[in-house]
């Protein structure tokens, strides 16, 4: 039997992206619009200085000759430019293909050939390189416009030189780029966004103007973002998840400052002072596992006080998220634990933050309590890019930690009889890129998108979700095993964890492959005489081991028999892009993990 929830109807309140954004301009013309780095120093552009750069930048693509859909590359990382060139490849009515700047020149080739781009924005000489290499193979790429770096007056040419064509352009053909705006339909192709290939070769969505409008307008519709926010966004503008919260910027009309360095995330929270960012949950984990550490690391008063404040935090906080009445000792004892510990978390992240969101995979709920007992409300919605990457969200007044929250007004979700999650809606791709079998595969026969996602509903219409399909495996004693539950487990009691992959499918129990964080495990090697070793030498130490075997022992505790973990190997490096184990959007590619690992698993079997 099937069991499914709806939103309330809605309808869309503009034609495309590119009505929607000039509507913005037009509400809110001399307010903020983004924020930048120039030379290191925060600069700040309205929504008409924004809109008068994307005007001269579309007709520039209207003087190279682009037309309706015709698909144009973006390879970068998250940046301004990123933005404008986006926004000007949409009001000229083409379709932005994306391209993380991480993807390695044959698989970037791939996607822009695929996609027949005629025209890449690149980033750098870096990114420029890729392009040459394979150039052979790119027939239709007719022109590659810098963001920095030189041109060479013929093939490439940079963002100015664009900008000069478009003006030029605009002196005979002024109304150019609103005549072509206006000529672009709901159901126009708007964007190419690769999947991220975690099961073998990407494949192109197909995402319509109508999504993304359909997207941002449901997201105003639940007022709880407007004018007076401002996000941080570092997410990689080449992922749903990042593209999603600009075209929701142009619904709502905050503040965005950008800056696309994770390493920098932390550093610029506390300059920026944002009210909201989105990340994924790994981004939670890295923050809750330095916090901790740090504390841990001061030992003595400070250290208890810590570790006191959060376990009456948490107390607290659970009696209060099932509805249950908080004794006033308990209530009394809070506001001294506010005041002494969870406000100093608080600043960590700016000091104004209202909500964060949490998004592209599952949230561990430990986490999630751990930071709204400290104050902060990590809100997780779920999607994927097929879905224009929402479908359902927590709201920060309406949430229940641990799910996934409530479908969009018009979006309906439904869990199939082998417990599958499926979704209708506005949100949906139009299918694959020249793959009209895959794009088959991914709709039921009666229309609905198969995520792929196992889940629940519960009586009020929150979702849940409990694992992919293709993850739970059987083991030879007959029991299925849900990988994800027992590594979230894991990443919330070990905060010097930066991955832990469980592995057991056709065997009589369950191995793990543990990669730590380097720089975590460093600052606890020099406080027990490890000091000056290597991360390939640490993790071969006695005192290392010892001390990740005590979290498996933790972790083993609050498990099924047949879950546990009886043997386990700390890999010599952590997880990377480049290596081909992580996608670009942080994601493992547990295949490819086994595969490099196959003898360290053989020998955990042997």
């Amino acid at each position: 039997m099937k069991i499914d929830v709806d939103g309330p109807a809605t309808t869309t309140a503009a034609a495309n992206v590119a009505s929607m954004f000039f509507d913005r301009v037009q509400l809110s013309a001399n307010r903020e619009a983004f924020r930048y780095l120039v030379a290191g120093q925060w600069v700040s552009a309205s929504w008409r200085q924004t809109a008068d750069r994307v005007e001269e930048l579309t007709a520039g693509l209207l003087a190279l000759g682009i037309d309706m859909e015709q698909r144009v590359g973006i390879t970068s990382s998250t940046r301004y430019e990123w933005i404008l060139a986006d926004l000007a490849i949409m009001c000229s009515g083409a379709a932005t293909t994306t391209v993380y700047s991480s993807t390695n020149a044959r698989d970037s080739a791939f996607i822009l050939a695929d996609s027949e781009c005629r025209i890449v924005f690149a980033e750098d000489p870096g990114q420029l390189a890729k392009l040459r290499e394979h150039r052979g193979e790119l027939p239709n790429l007719t022109k590659v416009v810098l963001f920095d770096g030189p041109g060479d007056g013929d093939w490439v040419i940079t963002l100015a030189d664009l900008a000069k064509l478009g003006n030029e352009y605009l002196v005979t053909h002024p109304s150019a780029a609103q005549t072509r705006m206006k000529k672009i339909t709901p159901n126009q192709l708007a964007t190419l966004i690769y999947t991220s290939g975690t099961t073998g070769r990407p494949k192109g969505v197909r995402l319509s103007h109508s999504s993304w409008v359909y997207e941002a307008t449901s997201v105003a519709r639940l007022n709880f973002l407007d004018e007076d926010d401002l996000q941080l966004l570092w997410l990689p503008m080449a992922h749903a998840f990042g593209k999603v919260l600009i075209t929701t910027q142009l619904a709502c009309g905050f503040a965005t400052a950008i800056d696309g360095r994770v390493d920098k995330i932390v550093d610029n929270l506390a300059v920026v002072k944002p009210t909201f960012m989105g990340a994924a949950p790994r981004i939670f984990e890295k923050a809750h596992a330095r916090i901790v550490t740090a504390a841990q690391a001061k030992g003595g008063l400070r250290a208890w006080l810590f570790a006191a404040a959060f376990s009456a935090g948490l107390a607290a906080d659970r009696r209060r998220l099932a509805g249950r009445r908080v004794p006033l000792p308990m209530l009394l004892l809070s506001g001294v634990w506010d005041r002494l510990v969870f406000s100093k978390v608080r600043e960590v992240f700016g000091g104004r933050i209202r909500f964060f969101v949490s998004g592209a995979a599952p949230l561990n709920r430990d986490i999630g309590e751990w930071f709204h007992a400290a104050g902060l409300l990590i809100v997780e919605g779920y999607g994927m890019t097929e879905c224009t990457a929402g479908a359902c969200i927590n709201r920060p007044d309406h949430y229940k930690m641990g799910s996934v929250g409530l479908p969009f007004d018009g979006t309906s979700i439904r869990i199939s009889d082998d417990g599958e999650i499926q979704i209708r809606g506005g949100c949906v791709m139009d299918g694959y890129h020249n793959l009209p079998d895959e794009s088959a595969k991914a709709f039921t026969e009666d229309g609905w998108l198969r995520t792929g996602d196992v889940g629940r509903i519960d009586s009020e219409g929150f979702l849940t979700v409990t694992g992919r399909t293709k993850e739970i495996f059987k083991t030879s004693n007959g029991k299925y095993i849900a990988p994800p539950a027992i590594e979230a487990k894991f990443m919330a009691i070990c905060p010097y964890a930066s991955q832990f992959m469980v592995f057991g499918e056709a065997h009589s129990y369950c191995v793990a492959l543990i990669a730590l964080d380097a720089d975590l495990l460093s600052a606890w090697a020099s406080g027990h005489g490890l000091d000056g070793l290597a991360y390939g030498e640490l993790v071969k130490a006695p005192a290392v081991r010892e001390l990740v075997d005590g979290y498996i022992v933790t972790l083993n505790a609050g498990l099924n028999r047949w879950e546990t973990i009886k043997k386990w190997q700390l890999l010599d490096h952590d997880l990377s892009i480049e290596r081909g184990e992580l996608t670009p959007s942080l994601k493992v590619k547990r295949g490819a993990v086994a595969e490099q690992n196959k003898q360290v698993l053989e020998a955990l079997y042997g």
